[in-house]
């Protein structure tokens, strides 16, 4: 995906997106980690692991799809202003390959911000011996939510 160069609307965005992250039960269990944050775009980072698999060994899908869609909200949540929460209202994903390898890495990006919805794409990396094969892609459409004490980063 090319990097489309967007503006912030807040100069902390990078913290807020840790911040935020840091709060994820869901992710905390798949053992994800962030990777790079830039505006409009942001890399998490997966190890396999066995209690993450399908019969078969590789990665659930279901494993991807949620690491895939965190990727693509916190993509948008770096455009959105300081006292935005972010959640998804919708997202298809594409299984293009096994889920084989010993990391993944899931990149969300913006490719449409709005005032009150953003869209987004994400791709999902499998690393096996250094290299990096793309399993899987993401349409991700995400709600900028104001205004409400239960969804505030």
């Amino acid at each position: 995906m090319a990097q489309v160069m967007f503006e912030p609307k807040d100069p902390s965005y990078a913290q807020r997106v840790r911040d935020s992250f840091a709060l994820q039960g869901a992710m905390t269990t798949l053992g994800a980690t962030l990777g790079a944050i830039a505006p409009g775009q942001v890399e998490i980072e997966l190890p396999w692991a066995p209690g993450l698999t399908q019969q078969h060994g590789f990665l659930h899908a279901g494993m991807v799809a949620s690491a895939l869609d965190s990727a693509c909200g916190y993509a948008g949540f770096t455009l959105m202003p300081p006292d935005a929460g972010v959640l998804t209202i919708e997202f298809k994903i594409n299984l293009l390959a096994p889920a084989k390898g010993q990391r993944f890495r899931m990149v969300g990006q913006v490719v449409k911000p709005g005032r009150t919805v953003t869209v987004t794409e994400g791709r999902a990396y499998a690393i096996d011996g250094g290299r990096e094969k793309l399993i899987a892609t993401m349409g991700a459409t995400l709600m900028t939510i104001t205004g409400r004490d239960d969804v505030k980063n």
